[in-house]
């Protein structure tokens, strides 16, 4: 499987964007997807994911309602709406997938064994 994230660029503080990662796999039902951010100097951290049935988790602290993962199996799509951006939000961000993986597990970076070449988020203030 290949992945492309696209719909990174400079918003204002309180924003919104929308992030996109086109899976190219004719099975892409069967994966797991997450997407993931790096901020400057930082390490990688999770954001969210969602199986294959639209079921869906999310990084608490990172998120606190503001971002939405969701997917389009038939499209072979996987999104995430990012509402309300502050600075801090500020990254590249990641999609990733896993097949047949398990949601309760996918939080972490080694659960994924494809990565898209990330997508820049600059949120001024």
């Amino acid at each position: 499987v290949q992945l492309q994230a696209s719909g990174g660029g400079l918003v204002q503080a309180g924003g919104s964007l929308r992030l996109s990662c086109a899976a190219s796999v004719r099975t892409f039902g069967d994966y797991v997807m997450g997407w993931f951010r790096q901020a400057p100097g930082k390490e990688r951290e999770f954001v969210a994911a969602i199986n294959r049935l639209g079921v869906t988790t999310y990084d608490a602290d990172t998120v606190k309602g503001r971002f939405t993962i969701s997917r389009d199996n038939a499209k072979n799509m996987v999104s995430l709406q990012m509402n309300s951006l502050k600075p801090e939000d500020t990254a590249v961000y990641y999609c990733a997938a896993r097949r047949y993986g398990r949601l309760s597990t996918a939080t972490a970076e080694d659960y994924y064994d494809t990565w898209g070449q990330g997508t820049l988020v600059t949120v001024s203030s």
